[in-house]
């Protein structure tokens, strides 16, 4: 979907510092918006602003002062899933 925003350039240059896309600036509110009101997961946060590797999503909210929806429940399960998996790793 393409979206096209238009916004008077007084109010443009106070929204996006100097030599920033102002399109990626608007995307990136978008994500960090939807991320922060729970509408859009990380996975679909590294969708939308392209990135490669998962990390990149953490230094972007880092960047941002977004803080992480990743919970202790969170970091007690991948660690289970790690310990479930890790015997199975070091089979041939």
């Amino acid at each position: 979907m393409q979206i096209t925003l238009e916004i008077p350039d007084t109010i443009a240059g106070s929204l996006v510092c100097e030599g920033q896309d102002p399109a990626r600036a608007a995307l990136e509110a978008i994500a960090i918006e939807g991320y922060r009101s729970d509408r859009l997961s990380e996975y679909q946060i590294q969708q939308l602003l392209g990135f490669e590797y998962f990390e990149e999503v953490h230094r972007f909210f880092n960047e941002h002062g977004v803080p992480s929806h990743y919970s202790m429940e969170d970091l007690e399960h991948d660690f289970a899933e790690a310990r479930r998996y890790a015997p199975a790793a070091g089979s041939p």
